[in-house]
């Protein structure tokens, strides 16, 4: 389909008030899920986060690679295990994960915003101490027995403490921050850290005006598994409570909850799959996902 030029105008107009609301603020994208597999959607995403920093927006991007870690690990013969959602991360494994998240995955999406017109900066949670993690264990229940245990997941950490010294140093002078969510142990060791959990705590300690998260879903359901455009902190824990929220989306939200707690304005759960999901989100109308405000 073909834009004339006029309507061309008429939506970068309509786009203005938009841009002014996100005029010099910070926006932490949380990118990941099996958009990350699709080269075409991945550069579109690159040009959309070049385009933000270009209309005066500070965009701060965190990854996943679930779908590539697993991939590498097959390759080099080694099983993984999951309980309660999160990967078991012994030492071969957690070598293979930095290897993937700080390395390959991370200069991937580097190199897709610089080939954009950005200028990107890959980063991890270890670079100028700027997440400082401490080791997660997990009750599961046992499907045979019905008895809880604790589960020791390895190298698997959550953010303790975020030091945005970098960030706020890089902020502003036409650099995009993309970081892998891999962090230090106050002993100077490394954990592999939730990509979703990361990010919401580099939002939080950046007050961002905007987290996005990107996932594979359209947003927040409810009961007819209809997309809820807007919801606030209470409706989101009674749909917990009643069953509504469920299953992934739970840990989800929880991150959602804990920025706007940590003074995050507003955070959106949005279907990375979704062309410019980013851009519909920021400078439309109608947005592109679930709005969860305090």
């Amino acid at each position: 389909m073909t834009i004339s030029p006029l309507d061309q105008a008429r939506i970068l107009s309509e786009a203005l008030p938009h841009m002014q609301r996100y005029d010099e603020e910070i926006i932490v994208v949380k990118y990941g899920g099996h958009a990350m597999g699709d080269d075409s959607i991945a550069r579109a995403f690159a040009r959309d986060i070049v385009l933000l920093e270009q209309t005066a927006i500070n965009p701060v991007v965190v990854h996943g690679g679930g779908p590539q870690i697993e991939a590498m690990l097959k390759r080099a013969g080694v099983q993984s295990q999951f309980a309660g959602g999160l990967r078991i991360t012994d030492a071969a494994t957690l070598e293979i994960v930095e290897m993937v998240l700080a390395g390959s995955i991370n200069k991937q999406i580097v190199s897709h915003i610089n080939a954009a017109g950005g200028k990107a900066i890959g980063l991890c949670g270890k670079d100028g101490n700027m997440v400082t993690a401490r080791k997660v264990t997990r009750t599961v229940v046992d499907p045979d027995s019905n008895i809880e245990k604790v589960v020791d997941l390895g190298f698997v950490g959550e953010p303790a403490k975020v030091d945005t010294t970098v960030l706020t140093t890089v902020l502003g002078r036409e650099l995009i921050p993309v970081l892998a969510p891999v962090a230090a142990s106050a002993d100077g060791g490394t954990f592999n850290v939730n990509a979703d959990t990361f990010a919401g705590a580099i939002a939080g300690a950046l007050k961002a005006k905007r987290f996005l998260l990107l996932t594979d879903v359209p947003g927040v359901l409810d009961s007819s598994k209809q997309l809820i455009k807007e919801i606030s902190t209470t409706d989101v824990r009674r749909l917990i409570a009643d069953g509504t929220i469920s299953g992934g989306m739970i840990p989800k939200v929880e991150t959602c909850l804990y920025a706007l707690e940590q003074g995050v304005e507003g955070v959106v759960i949005l279907d990375g799959k979704v062309p410019h999901a980013v851009l519909l989100e920021l400078f439309t109308d109608h947005g592109a996902g679930t709005l969860i405000h305090r």
